[in-house]
């Protein structure tokens, strides 16, 4: 079979199809977010092209460089999922039509003082890695009542990025503890999953999976 992008979004699809079904639940009900970081803006033209419209991109630096040559996509959506410093949240607001990446109520402050509708989720911290950014569990609450709190801003979701393992067993703890949190604050979406544990995830009730490698192949790493 060509490999293509066509060929590689169809098995994805496929994926996710029958994790849904294995999961009895609707495929509909699982949306894909290509995440494009570090790929230039033609691969997000050529996904665009083949239907996706909704991408994820971790760097705010890095979408201020893509967005001029993207303005006529008009159906594409763009998701902050990587860490927001506070003092990127004016041009975040601007680039972005979902912030995914908040972990604390000063930043939910401060992109709502932008005074734009925006879509946010609470990006969660549920291992114990360094390197991983995201809200304490017990920061979580305070959180969820800023947001609410902000006017501009509507709470989707939860995301959460557990240890990455070649086994996709190992994130189904975090999964599911992110499922727990989130219906806890009656929060209705989940962004958990990506390219080597979406199945897992969708079975722990995903709401969005977050998938680049499957579709997209390696990254290079920015020089």
């Amino acid at each position: 079979m060509e490999d293509s992008l066509e060929s590689r979004l169809l098995a994805v699809r496929e994926r996710i199809e029958n994790a849904c079904a294995r999961a009895h639940r609707k495929p509909a009900d699982v949306r894909l977010l290509a995440v494009t970081k570090i790929f230039p803006p033609e691969v997000i033209r050529d996904a665009y092209a083949i239907g996706l419209r909704e991408f994820g991109e971790n760097y705010v630096q890095e979408m201020e460089r893509k967005s001029p040559v993207l303005q006529d996509l008009n159906e594409a959506r763009f998701h902050l999922i990587g860490h927001l410093q506070s003092n990127k949240t004016k041009k975040a607001a601007q680039l972005f039509s979902s912030i995914d990446s908040v972990d604390a109520a000063k930043l939910a402050t401060r992109l709502n003082a932008e005074a734009k509708p925006l879509d946010v989720m609470i990006e969660v911290k549920l291992s114990g890695e360094e390197s991983k950014s995201g809200a304490e569990e017990g920061d979580v609450s305070a959180i969820v009542d800023a947001i609410r709190a902000c006017p501009n801003l509507s709470l989707r979701g939860m995301m959460t990025v557990p240890p990455w393992s070649e086994d996709a067993e190992v994130a189904r703890p975090y999964f599911a503890r992110l499922r727990e949190l989130a219906a806890k604050f009656s929060v209705p979406e989940l962004s958990i999953g990506m390219s080597n544990d979406l199945e897992v995830a969708i079975e722990e009730g995903a709401t969005w999976v977050r998938v680049g490698t499957a579709l997209f192949g390696r990254r290079k790493k920015l020089v």
